[in-house]
């Protein structure tokens, strides 16, 4: 069996950040214009499924269900897009949680990276209702570097909602999901390419009426293209990662600023980045066709591109596990797939798995699996990593790691098929970078 193939059994993609307690550090104090000299921060990631004695079923219904609840969140957004409804819901919940230091004297929270979303927040002391979390509440009052902010604020003026009295925000998730508070800045503490660098105000949400989906953490570390994200809030215009594969022992890597290391070998395969003034917190690029080994599948160069109030498009999202492409698309795909495996799908595997499966032969070695190419209008992407394996009942299965976009009103490249590539996000060029690497060696 190909190495690149996954298994029923492995923890998809789902990481904790772990940043060292400072014992000295740098401090820089944003005044929110880009610096001619850009820092740059290198943080580890770890799965959290890691060492978990899960069954095969457990983890495949874990990451389906996580999956799930994402979705829904994007099928709510889009349909009120497409309405002409302006409404603060964001799509919520991801997959990776980054571990902060935050105030002075720090104290240390996890956080999911979102790249769908905006807001940094945590749940702050005194709380209204708060859904549990693995460490202590943020506590403002035991902070030094704590302030709150007012209705004049910029960072106030940029959230979706109206200013009424003190700085308050409302967040909703469109799975029922929300976070209410007010916002604030404060220092926040990071892993630099030397000694941990401190970062002054950082603006926030405190969150003292919370509830929802969240697990592991203590709030959300929103990594898109607005304002009040935290590459908006940093003195740096790319940020980066490189996702090892599930059976690898190594952690994976996020930079946010220029990465302080050498790039990989790999050719850069490059797309243009688009806005989309409906959501323009997404990370929205050119996808022209995908091809199934060397068979170029019937996709309209625009197939996926934006349409009509802000629907359709496909976005590069680190909190989805699958890839989620138009129904018609995805048929073309699997049926070629077929074409070229000679397997034999799996009756009612959808339901009965919540993926499109085939059954292997006894002798799996012998299937040779076609690599996908998604074509970029910057070139090619040769994409391995899109089946996973295992057993159901006695059936030794492969099964795509795909599923149809036709609820979402937008299409997604998950997770599984950004592992082994250097990946980054120039946001001052408008281009999203692949470099095909090793990132289980880095």
């Amino acid at each position: 069996m190909a190495s690149s193939l996954y298994s029923f059994i492995i923890p998809l993609a789902i990481a904790f950040i772990f940043v060292t307690p400072p014992t000295s550090t740098s401090k820089i104090s944003l005044n929110h214009e880009r610096e001619e000299t850009e820092p740059s921060f290198r943080i580890m990631l770890k799965r959290v499924d890691a060492g978990k004695n899960l069954t095969t079923s457990e983890r495949i219904r874990r990451a389906l269900q996580r999956d799930r609840k994402r979705l829904q969140m994007f099928k709510t957004m889009t349909k009120l897009s497409s309405s002409g409804i302006e409404a603060p819901v964001f799509p919520g919940p991801g997959e990776f949680l980054m571990q902060l230091a935050i105030g002075t004297p720090p104290q240390y929270y996890p956080a999911i990276m979102d790249t769908g979303s905006d807001l940094i927040w945590t749940q702050c002391s005194p709380c209204v209702q708060c859904f549990s979390q693995p460490t202590p509440v943020f506590d403002p009052s035991k902070s030094d570097s704590f302030e709150s902010l007012s209705c004049s604020s910029k960072f106030c003026q940029d959230l979706s909602s109206a200013c009424i009295g003190n700085c308050y925000y409302t967040y909703a998730y469109g799975d029922s999901s929300f976070t209410i508070g007010y916002m604030a800045t404060e220092t926040f503490a990071f892993n630099g390419s030397g000694s941990p660098v401190s970062v002054q105000n950082i603006a926030f949400g405190c969150g003292q009426f919370d509830q929802g989906t969240f697990t592991n953490c203590s709030g959300l570390v929103g990594m898109g293209r607005g304002p009040l994200s935290l590459p908006s809030q940093l003195p740096v215009s790319t940020f980066s990662y490189c996702l090892t594969s599930t059976d690898s022992s190594n952690d994976s890597t996020l930079y946010l600023g220029p990465s302080p290391y050498e790039l990989p070998q790999g050719t850069p395969v490059t797309s243009t980045l688009v806005k989309n003034t409906y959501q323009p917190s997404f990370y929205y690029f050119t996808l022209t066709g995908i091809s199934v080994g060397a068979t170029r599948l019937d996709i309209p160069s625009d197939g996926f591109a934006i349409g009509k109030n802000g629907t359709n498009g496909i976005i590069i999202d680190s909190g989805t596990t699958l890839t989620y492409i138009p129904s018609n698309y995805y048929d073309m795909a699997k049926d070629e797939f077929v074409r070229q495996t000679k397997l034999s799908p799996f009756p009612n595997s959808t339901s009965l798995i919540g993926l499109d499966c085939y059954e292997l032969p006894q002798s799996p070695s012998t299937v040779q699996f076609p690599i996908l190419v998604f074509h970029f209008d910057g070139g090619d992407l040769m994409v391995k990593d899109y089946l996973i394996t295992g057993s159901y009942s006695n059936y030794e299965l492969v099964c795509l790691a795909m599923g149809s976009s036709d609820t979402l009103g937008i299409s997604i490249f998950g997770n599984i098929m950004q592992v082994n590539k250097y990946i980054v996000y120039d946001l001052e060029r408008e281009v999203l970078t692949f470099i095909p690497t090793n990132c289980n060696g880095k």
